[in-house]
């Protein structure tokens, strides 16, 4: 092994780059899986859905959100904003047009019925003018907030001149026009109305169209409101709504962990291998060499389990020096990656320990058939070479 140091090394290689690989995938989907929990999707983790389903004993009623629900969802723990919405539907779906006696044609604009709460609770980003609030609530205004899509289709362009809407021949003045939202980008393409004018013009929301209660949290109490929303809204009958909490981010983080060491450690598997075939096939290269040496020592007394302990012992220490390597190198890799990205390394001790381990089973593994095939080697004809 000394004396050809450079053939030495690069057997080694497969082998370092194997368990290089094997710690730095173990290394590095700890440490990203320690970082979902805090990058985890705010979004998804502040948002509670409320469904009114009506109950399961067949009393439909149009509407079962009290009138106050946003106020009752308000004063819970946690909660920043929340309100109700649906999409207006009577026996058609409503024209929205530019102008009083416009054509109507093409895939027009969704008219939504939403709560000032609920307008909040979707984290809108205004290109233009104002939401309507409480006021235009309580008096059933006929204002509306366009989405940007819908502005654009409308040809709604400056509010200075307080622009309206028609649906279904009844104006609307645009008071805001919305140039995104954070959650629910459909409503970019919607004509949104408070939800009592809504009321007042077509009435409750009506067949599959049932309201919808979007509630905005703070992070980490949404489990914590899921859990209350119901009995805050109805105590009398809380059955009446299907509640819809985020995911946990633990299970999602576990998820993500076990993807992403499922597909890396298959190619740390695949190095391993690759490794164990170069420690092979320079194993045999070297048996082939040092034949008339096998043979001396062959005649000088040695038995074969002497020459296949030998060969077997070059294999496990080339592995086993491949194996401390990759473990450096793979540890190496964790820390850079995380010192670049900010990140709190995550090691596991195992995953450290097996790497000379692996290491040293890989050269073992490999050095098997060579060690076989020293031994098998006669003495009187190794030493006529």
């Amino acid at each position: 092994m000394l004396q050809r140091p450079g053939r030495s090394t690069l057997t080694s290689v497969g082998t370092v780059l194997g368990v290089a690989a094997l710690v730095a995938v173990l290394g590095l989907t700890t440490t990203v899986g320690g970082q979902i929990s805090r990058r985890f999707d705010a979004l998804i983790a502040t948002e509670v859905v409320v469904d009114d389903t009506g109950g399961t004993e067949g009393d439909l009623a149009p509407v079962s959100f009290p009138p106050d629900s946003d106020a009752r969802i308000a004063m819970l723990n946690g909660v920043r904003n929340a309100g109700v919405a649906w999409t207006v539907t009577i026996d058609r779906r409503l024209t929205v047009t530019a102008l009083p006696y416009a054509a109507s044609g093409g895939e027009q604009p969704r008219v939504v019925a939403a709560s000032p709460g609920a307008l909040l609770a979707t984290r809108p980003k205004l290109g233009a003018g104002r939401l309507f609030g409480a006021f235009h609530e309580a008096r059933a205004e006929r204002v509306a907030v366009l989405g940007e899509a819908a502005a654009r289709q409308l040809g709604v362009t400056r509010l200075e001149a307080q622009p309206a809407v028609f649906i279904d021949g009844t104006a609307f003045t645009v008071v805001g026009v919305l140039s995104d939202v954070a959650r629910h980008a459909d409503l970019l393409f919607t004509v949104i109305v408070p939800r009592r004018t809504a009321q007042t013009l077509w009435g409750p929301p009506s067949g599959s169209a049932r309201a919808t209660m979007l509630i905005d949290t703070e992070l980490g109490a949404a489990r914590q409101v899921a859990g209350e929303a119901a009995l805050a809204l109805r105590p009398d009958r809380p059955d009446l709504f299907t509640i819809t909490p985020p995911p946990d981010p633990r299970t999602l983080r576990e998820g993500v962990t076990g993807d992403l060491n499922l597909l890396l450690l298959l190619l740390a598997v695949v190095c391993l291998v690759i490794g164990t075939f170069g420690i092979a096939n320079a194993t045999l290269v070297s048996v082939l060499e040092r034949v008339p040496e096998i043979g001396l020592r062959r005649a000088l007394g040695a038995g074969r389990r002497h020459i296949i302990a030998q060969f077997l012992g070059e294999g496990a220490m080339l592995g086993g020096l491949g194996g401390i390597i990759g473990t450096a190198v793979g540890v190496a890799t964790v820390v850079g990656a995380a010192a670049v990205r900010d990140w709190t390394p995550v090691l596991a001790g195992w995953s450290v320990g097996i790497g000379p381990a692996l290491g040293l089973l890989t050269g073992l593994a490999a050095g098997i058939y060579p060690a076989l095939r020293a031994a098998s080697v006669e003495p009187v004809v190794a030493l006529q070479r």
